[in-house]
């Protein structure tokens, strides 16, 4: 099963914050032991060079039912054994295969703007969502102002992208300080990442894995 997602683009500053906040506010509020995680998700889009800067809040109400966990995406309801490999949906299997000691149940909940490929670098948020599953799973927190751009490849490597510039303007955009991008397209000659981040004033760095971004993003050690 592949699952079916869909872009919604989110042009201003304003709308993207206030989107977020009333996302948290409409959460439930009766289960203490949830777990909230917002994930910065960086798209590139062919209408304009100034890229998009889109949230994805994901919520775990870790309750005992439905066991196994259940993915929900709208009104959409996914069993986890049941979970295929587009690319969110991969990434989540990917973050249960890495927290074995973690019990699935509950429900695993996405709101906010949804991602699918808006370019033909394909499905680069793969390597965020896989960061913001592991995250909402062991109940760390996403340190803000880091992003992430790259998908998620076999044995947990970041891969590589296309429309970097566009991304790293949209993270500038929400006064985002670190960019992070796949191994070896910082020196891309389709670009010039060195002088776009003199530019604005923000740090692009290069990473591997998906342990070494999380860690970025988190703080803390897988």
């Amino acid at each position: 099963m592949v699952w079916p997602l869909a872009i919604h683009t989110v042009r201003f500053r304003w709308l993207t914050l206030s989107l977020a906040a009333w996302l948290l506010i409409l959460l439930p509020q009766s289960a203490s032991a949830d777990t909230t995680v917002e994930v910065p998700v960086l798209a590139a889009t062919r209408a304009n060079n100034q890229g998009d800067f889109n949230v994805m809040v994901l919520n775990w109400d870790r309750r005992g039912n439905p066991d196994p966990m259940e993915l929900r995406w709208g009104n959409q309801r996914i069993r986890l054994k049941e979970v295929g490999l587009g690319s969110i949906a991969q990434a989540f299997r990917y973050a249960v295969e890495q927290t074995p000691s973690v019990r699935y149940s509950g429900t695993l909940t996405l709101y906010g703007a949804s991602y699918a490929p808006v370019s033909s670098d394909g499905p680069s948020a793969g390597a965020v969502m896989a960061v913001g599953f592991l995250a909402v799973l062991r109940g760390d927190a996403i340190i803000r102002g880091i992003a992430l751009t790259g998908t998620l490849e076999p044995e947990g490597r970041v891969g590589p992208v296309g429309g970097i510039p566009d991304k790293v303007r949209a993270a500038a955009r929400e006064h985002y300080r670190l960019v992070l991008i796949p191994q070896g397209q910082l020196n891309d000659p389709r670009w010039d990442l060195s002088g776009l981040s003199m530019q604005l004033n923000l740090t692009i760095k290069e990473v591997s894995t998906i342990q070494e971004a999380y860690e970025m993003m988190t703080g803390r050690k897988l």
